[in-house]
């Protein structure tokens, strides 16, 4: 049986997978990216998806380093200018507004498959990637300076990394018998498409409830994208409603800072749990975005430390190829390891945090969180700090969001 070899070979194509393939891909190397699912090649882009993420100008950055930035750019995007977060439970609100920290907008608000859609139309023009699809990796095995693997249909390829795209749930973290530290907050996260009285001002909104937070993003066509957070009762019974009552329920929640919820769309619910792996890598394997990591997503960090991973793992195997060093050698996987998973460990321990903090109407809590907000909010350096990191624009950066 005939077997191909590839530098790299990457298992899942989702957003991160896809981007890694791109950014290694155009530094010439031979990547192989393996789908279960097949591609979204076909899917018409003017079908509005209703999960976005908030894409951080680091990650577009990375995108436009993948050369899908513009593809995006050239369907629907939404860039926001202010940010305002306020608590339910106390007094304490902070503000983001570009203008006063000296940058174009925030971030941009994209609906998922989108990105998803704009890369994986590059990795099928681009001559270096081969995309198989519909496959599954049965076996891989670690030997010298190659990984084999053998996949469902019975090929067999070769490469000198192999790399877990592959999501929360992944196969290759999995097989690599790597734990997991783990937390399930036993809530839903109801997303949505709405129009609102008011219009969204290029604000991405978000009011700390005691159940979990509540979040407006801004759309491109004047709508809003939700997420809900909330606890699984709570979410079964906002699912039950039809959608004049949990329009009218949204807007209540959210304190009608847009007015009220003059219309809503199909809505669905995924559960909320953050994990970390106990190592990012193995003998010539790695993993990167939520195969690694999963944070709660109030603060929309997601992907964006997903799209992260990818660049910091491209630039050290595009580092060790120039030194004429191993690409998948411990030394080159250690250094993406101990580049990333302090960075990511911070952020998930983080948003742990803030969850449990917000999560409760103790007065007492309530106040001290309130007086941090506000605290926070006056103190223009340290607001700025935050921003700029949570921009994607400060930290140890790749040369690919730098």
């Amino acid at each position: 049986m005939r077997r191909i070899d590839y530098d790299v070979a990457i298992v899942g194509a989702g957003m991160v997978g896809a981007a890694l393939a791109q950014l290694l891909a155009r530094a010439d190397f031979k990547v192989a990216v393996l789908e279960r699912d097949g591609l979204i090649e076909q899917r018409d882009p003017a079908v509005h998806d209703a999960r976005v993420s908030a894409i951080n100008p680091g990650s577009e950055r990375i995108l436009a380093a993948a050369g899908a930035w513009d593809t995006i750019a050239g369907y629907r995007i939404s860039p926001y200018v202010r940010m305002f977060v306020w608590d339910a439970n106390s007094s304490g609100s902070i503000e983001f507004d570009s203008a006063e920290l000296g940058v174009t907008h925030l971030g941009t608000i994209v609906e998922n498959n989108l990105v998803a859609y704009a890369l994986h139309q590059e990795l099928l023009h681009t001559a270096n990637v081969r995309v198989l699809a519909g496959v599954e990796v049965a076996a891989f095995d670690s030997v010298g300076d190659r990984v084999t693997l053998k996949l469902s249909d019975g090929a067999i390829i070769r490469a000198g990394v192999l790399v877990g795209a592959d999501g929360a749930g992944s196969w290759v973290r999995k097989t690599l018998d790597i734990e997991i530290e783990s937390r399930d907050f036993g809530q839903l996260g109801i997303v949505s498409t709405v129009a609102t009285e008011l219009g969204h001002r290029q604000t991405a909104w978000q009011r700390f409830l005691s159940t979990g937070p509540l979040a407006f993003l801004p759309l491109a066509d004047g709508h809003c994208s939700i997420v809900w957070s909330c606890e699984q009762n709570t979410a079964a019974e906002l699912m039950s409603r039809n959608d004049e009552r949990f329009a009218s329920e949204l807007a209540r929640a959210f304190e009608f800072k847009l007015g009220g919820v003059v219309e809503v769309g199909p809505r669905k619910t995924f559960s909320l749990r953050s994990s970390h792996a106990r190592q990012y890598v193995g003998k010539r394997t790695a993993l990167v975005g939520d195969a690694a990591h999963v944070v709660h997503p109030l603060a929309g960090q997601g992907v964006n430390l997903g799209f992260q991973d990818a660049a910091a793992l491209a630039e050290v195997m595009i580092e060790a190829r120039a030194l004429n060093k191993d690409i998948g050698g411990e030394l080159t996987l250690r250094r993406y390891e101990r580049w990333r998973k302090g960075e990511n460990l911070l952020m998930y321990h983080a948003m742990n945090g803030i969850e449990k903090l917000f999560g409760t109407d103790h007065e007492f809590v309530s106040e001290v969180r309130g007086l941090g907000l506000r605290l926070t909010n006056a103190i223009g350096p340290l607001k700025s700090v935050f921003a700029h990191r949570a921009m994607g624009l400060s930290g140890d950066l790749s040369k690919f969001a730098g």
